[in-house]
This record gives structure tokens, C-alpha cells and sequence, in this order.
């Protein structure tokens, strides 16, 4: 989960949605049930966290294209996690792409 957490925060301050995402990552049998509460948390963010916040999203992307070829599935789920999260909180992804699959 520190991983995930290091990757979330990159070089800025942490927030605490991103404690609740990095469970998701963890375990992502159980980001269906988490989905809404992180939606709803994020809702509740002051403007400027809540760009930290899309960034965090958008770093996980980067960061699961980066390493995708050193555990496959993980990385799937990551950027999965992340992208879902996105359109669900701001409505569209920031990095648009041609195969949103993963790879």
C-alpha cells in the first residue's frame, strides 16, 4: 500500500482520499464498494485539492504504463482504478488515449 501512497502523493502533501484509494489498489475486489465513498469524499475537497487530487489519478496512469511490463496485471488494475475514478469525479480523463485497455 506504500506504493501506492508514494505514487498518489508524488512531490506534494498527502491527502487523505488517497488512504482510501491505495485500499482500493490493494484490494481490488473491493473497489466496486469503494467507488462511491471516494466519489463522495472527493466531492466534499476544496478546489485545490481537488486538482491535486486529478493529478494523483492522472500520476497512477503514468506510473502503471511506466511498469506495465513488470506486473502486468497490476498495472491493468491500477490504471483501471484510476481511470474509473476520473470519469466518475471530474467526467472525462485528462489523458485521453486511442487503447484505453491497458496494454
Amino acid at each position: 500500500m506504500d506504493q501506492y501512497l508514494r505514487v498518489l502523493q508524488g512531490a506534494g502533501e498527502p491527502l487523505e482520499i488517497y488512504t482510501e484509494i491505495a485500499a482500493a489498489l490493494a484490494d481490488i475486489t473491493t473497489f466496486p464498494d469503494r467507488i462511491e465513498p471516494i466519489a463522495a469524499a472527493a466531492s466534499a475537497l476544496p478546489d485545490p485539492d481537488l486538482e491535486h487530487l486529478r493529478f494523483a489519478l492522472v500520476r497512477l496512469q503514468v506510473y502503471a504504463d511506466i511498469h506495465r511490463y513488470e506486473n502486468i496485471e497490476q498495472m491493468q488494475w491500477m490504471k483501471y482504478v484510476a481511470q474509473v475514478l476520473e470519469r466518475a469525479i471530474y467526467g472525462s480523463l485528462m489523458l485521453e488515449s486511442d487503447s484505453s485497455s491497458g496494454e
